[in-house]
């Protein structure tokens, strides 16, 4: 059986080296969206336009509008009246704006409530609620460092106060809540997902397209033969991405990874098969790299959607919810932020490699049997 496989494999690595340009696909491009998709992919956000209307002009509104201005979450521009506030916004000048009306500041010294009115572009949702969130944290903060200083002024007591909770915060795993840290290690799952899919279908149809496919079956080599010798250097190519894609991840990100390499290469190498199964199911349904590449673009998009990479799989509807048990991103999401973060072992994460081991096996009998019967 050996003697039949290694011959192809052979072949597929041939072709590797002799295809300039499928090299360059596996490296350049890999490391050019790792690097965009590190940049660009946060939740966090800095510099939001800002408008401000202060009708009261007194010096706890100063106080207040100061706090947004050196917060380095907002880019203020002070204003004059409320056309001004209205107009920043219909035209995409500013997507919060904030007005302090007149008595602002003499409620505040009566110990009453004094209402700060925020106008927000709701057309980006995400940065509007994330904005908006940035806003309470700096209006509690100043509301309660005034109340603390009221009642010591008025009191002259120091430490007498109003009672009030605070919110001491105590990260785990990523103290800093760094971004990249989470969307990261999220990458090399899903980069890896998009070039193992097209390389095990486009590679295969290819095949049949060109005519050669059924020359290599009139030879002894049986289809299983030809399956395996297929997709093992895809197998081996896919590792490689991997180690490429988290070598950039800790180098280049300076992402921890403080878990166990074992853990992290088993996890890998059964997403890989995963992913190998799901191209070769993908080439078995296709005659042409056309409908491969349409396949392809039907297939990965709601795996990457459903995978949680991005979108919270709770807030998901109850039917997309259980659609996500059959994603091996989902489970391998979890492997790989595990072990860079947690530095969690397989006690932890045996479900994940459970569940992917079986959407593995049931992928590659389904996409043998398929194969099988499009060659006869």
């Amino acid at each position: 059986m050996f003697g039949r496989i290694i011959p192809i494999i052979v072949k597929e690595f041939i072709e590797l080296k002799r295809d300039k340009w499928a090299r360059f696909r596996l490296i350049v491009p890999t490391v050019v969206q790792m690097l965009l998709f590190g940049y660009a992919a946060t939740y966090e956000v800095y510099h939001v336009s800002t408008v401000v209307l202060d009708l009261d002009h007194s010096e706890e509104s100063r106080d207040l509008i100061s706090r947004f201005s050196f917060s380095g979450r907002f880019d203020v521009v002070v204003v004059h009246s409320q056309r001004e506030v209205t107009k920043a916004i219909d035209n995409s000048e500013a997507a919060v704006g904030l007005v302090i009306h007149a008595g602002f500041a003499a409620l505040l010294r009566k110990g009453q409530n004094a209402p700060l009115q925020v106008i927000i572009d709701g057309t980006n949702s995400n940065t509007a609620l994330i904005a908006l969130g940035y806003v309470n944290t700096i209006a509690t903060e100043f509301a309660q460092n005034y109340s603390t200083q009221l009642v010591e002024s008025k009191l002259g007591v120091r430490g007498l106060q109003a009672v009030h909770v605070t919110l001491e915060e105590r990260p785990w795993f990523n103290e800093d809540l760094n971004g990249q840290w989470f969307f990261v290690p999220g990458l090399i799952g899903t980069l890896t997902l998009v070039i193992i899919v097209n390389l095990t279908a486009f590679a295969i149809v290819r095949e049949r397209e060109v005519g050669t496919l059924e020359q290599i079956m009139v030879s002894p080599i049986r289809s299983a033969d030809l399956i395996f010798g297929k997709t093992v250097p895809f197998f081996l190519i896919g590792l490689g991405e991997v180690a490429l894609i988290v070598a950039v991840g800790v180098l280049w990100f300076q992402v921890p990874f403080v878990g166990s390499p074992l853990v992290l290469l088993l996890g890998s190498a059964l997403f890989l098969l995963s992913t190998l199964a799901l191209g070769l199911f993908i080439s078995t349904l296709c005659m042409t790299q056309q409908q491969a590449f349409s396949m392809n673009f039907f297939i990965l998009n709601p795996f990457f959607i459903l995978s949680g990479f991005s979108f919270p799989i709770a807030s998901m509807p109850k039917v997309l919810q259980w659609m996500t048990y059959v994603n091996p991103l989902r489970y391998y999401l979890v492997v790989i932020r595990g072990t860079f973060l947690k530095g969690v072992g397989i006690e932890v994460l045996w479900p994940q490699l459970a569940a992917m081991t079986a959407i593995a096996i049931f992928l590659l009998a389904t996409s043998i049997f398929r194969f099988r019967k499009s060659l006869d």
